[in-house]
C-alpha cells in the first residue's frame, strides 16, 4: 500500500497475520448448506513501513491489531454433474470495526500521530481481502478436496462401486443428510444391476459426529456383483477325504463298492454358488445364505477326474461388520449347514454323516479363504487424510447404521497442499488455519 498526506509519503508492504483470536461457529443453515461466523474476534498483524517526511526518511516494523472483527459467510451445498458434493456458491461478509498500530525504530513516537490514517487504510484493505480469500478457500481448494472422495471406484479385479449422489444434500437445523447410490457392479458388465427392494434406513442418532447407513441392497449388490463376475467358484484338494473325520465316509465307502481302487486316490470338491447368495440384517445380527452344487471327484493320477456324486449344500453364515479408518470389513462364520442330493432322497439320507466332516472342511479351509479376501474391506466415501475413529455397529431391521467420529489424520492445509500444487495457499495460510479446528 502506498501513498502520501501532505508531507507525509508511506509504503507499507509484508504484511503478516501473525495471531488469530478467532471466536467462531460452524453450524447447519437449513435448506442451504453451512454456515461459518466469527464474532467480535481479533488479529494481531506485522507489516514493514517506509516513511519520508520532509528531508527525514525512516522504516521499521508496526505491530498492529484489529479488533470486532466479524465474519459471516454461508456455504451452499450441492451435487454435481459427477454426484459428487460440492460448494456450488458463497455469502460472505466480513468487517473490521477498528485496528490499533504500535511503531517501532528511531522515530517510532513521532509517528504515532499518524497512527489513524495508516491504520484506518489498512483496515480497508483487510476489509476488502477476508472474503475472497474465503471465497478462493472453499470454491477452490474445498472443492479440490472434494473432488478426492471416490464416487465410482474399482474394489479389486473383479467389482465397482458407485458412492454418487442420488440428490442435492437435505440440510436440516440438526443434519447434513446425503443419500448415496452405494451400490456394486461387475465391471464385465456395469449395467447389469440388482434391483433394490430395501428398507430405507432411518438415522435417529446425534451422539456421534457422523453416521453411514448401509441398507441389505448395499450387501445384496456386491454378492449380485461378485456371483456375475465368476468369483464363486472354489476347488478344494483334499489328499484324503477319510482326514476330515474319525470316521469312514459313508459316500466314499459306498462308491467305493463300485470302484474299490477310486477311494486310494485324493478327492476333490467342486463349489458352485447356484444363485447370487442374500443378505439378511435384524436387531439380533447379520447373516448371509448361500445355495451352491457341490461336486466330489477322484483325481487319478495321469487320468481323467472321475465324478464321485454330486449334491446341493445349504449354508448361512453369520456376518459381522466392522469399520476400521475409512475402510469396511466383514468377518463370515459358518452358521448353519446341510446337504442334500440331486439324485434321491434315499442318497440324501445317506449324505446326513457327511455333514459334519463337510462342515469342518468348510470351517477350516474356505472360510478363512473368505475372511482373508474380505478383510481388505470396501472404502467408504471420505476425503484423503479423514478417517473414522472410536465407531460403533448398530443392528437393525433391514439395515445397518455405523456411527464415528472424524479425525484428520493430517493438517487440512497439508492435505490441500498434497492434493492441489500450485494452488495459491500461502496468500491465504491463516484462514485456512483458522478453519483447521472447524472444519469437521
Amino acid at each position: 500500500m502506498r501513498g502520501e498526506e501532505g508531507r507525509f509519503q508511506y509504503t507499507i508492504k509484508d504484511v503478516k497475520i501473525t495471531e488469530l483470536n478467532l471466536t467462531s461457529d460452524l453450524r447447519f443453515q437449513p435448506d442451504v448448506g453451512l454456515l461459518f461466523e466469527v464474532q467480535n474476534s481479533s488479529i494481531t498483524l506485522n507489516f514493514q513501513r517506509r516513511i519520508l517526511y520532509w528531508l527525514f526518511y525512516d522504516e521499521g516494523a508496526i505491530n498492529a491489531s484489529a479488533e470486532g472483527v466479524d465474519i459471516f459467510t454461508v456455504l451452499h451445498l450441492n451435487k454435481d454433474k459427477e454426484g459428487r458434493l460440492k460448494i456450488s456458491n458463497v455469502d460472505c461478509n466480513a468487517s473490521i470495526a477498528k485496528m490499533r498500530a504500535r511503531f517501532s525504530g528511531t522515530l517510532g513516537r513521532v509517528y504515532d500521530f499518524i497512527g489513524a490514517f495508516l491504520t484506518t487504510g489498512m483496515r480497508f484493505v483487510l476489509n476488502k481481502q477476508i472474503c475472497p480469500a474465503l471465497n478462493h478457500a472453499a470454491l477452490v481448494l474445498v472443492n479440490q478436496l472434494l473432488e478426492t472422495i471416490p464416487v465410482r471406484a474399482e474394489v479389486d479385479n473383479y467389482v465397482g462401486i458407485d458412492y454418487s449422489l442420488l440428490n442435492d444434500p437435505v440440510v436440516t437445523e440438526t443434519s447434513l443428510d446425503m443419500d448415496f447410490r452405494g451400490m456394486f457392479y461387475d465391471l464385465k458388465n456395469e449395467n447389469e444391476t440388482l434391483v433394490n427392494y430395501a428398507v430405507n434406513p432411518i438415522v435417529r442418532e446425534y451422539d456421534r459426529m457422523i453416521y453411514l447407513a448401509l441398507s441389505e441392497f448395499f450387501f445384496d449388490s456386491g454378492l449380485f456383483s461378485y456371483f456375475k463376475g465368476g468369483l464363486f467358484q472354489i476347488n478344494y484338494c483334499s489328499t484324503h477325504f477319510r482326514s476330515m473325520s474319525q470316521q469312514p465316509s459313508i459316500l466314499c465307502v459306498c462308491l467305493s463298492k463300485q470302484n474299490p481302487a477310486l477311494i486310494e486316490h485324493p478327492l476333490s470338491l467342486e463349489l458352485e454358488v447356484t444363485s447370487p447368495p442374500r443378505s439378511t440384517i435384524k436387531t439380533s445380527g447379520a447373516s448371509v445364505a448361500v445355495k451352491c452344487n457341490v461336486k466330489v471327484l477322484v483325481l487319478p493320477p495321469g487320468k481323467p477326474a472321475v465324478q464321485l456324486s454330486s449334491m446341493t449344500m445349504e449354508g448361512k453364515f453369520n456376518a459381522k461388520v466392522s469399520m476400521k479408518g475409512k475402510r469396511l470389513a466383514i468377518h463370515l462364520d459358518l452358521r448353519r449347514f446341510k446337504i442334500f442330493s440331486n439324485q434321491s432322497a434315499l442318497e440324501s439320507l445317506a449324505l446326513i454323516p457327511l455333514q459334519g466332516p463337510l462342515k469342518t472342511m468348510l470351517q477350516i479351509s474356505v472360510v478363512p479363504l473368505i475372511n482373508n479376501y474380505t478383510k481388505r474391506g470396501v472404502q467408504i466415501p471420505l476425503p484423503d487424510g479423514l478417517d473414522f475413529i472410536e465407531e460403533v455397529v448398530e443392528y437393525h431391521n433391514g439395515y445397518i447404521i455405523v456411527g464415528a467420529n472424524l479425525h484428520f489424520r493430517t493438517g487440512l492445509r497439508e492435505i490441500i497442499e498434497r492434493n492441489c500444487p500450485g494452488n495459491g495457499l500461502k496468500a491465504i495460510t491463516p484462514p485456512i488455519r483458522s478453519l483447521e479446528k472447524v472444519a469437521v
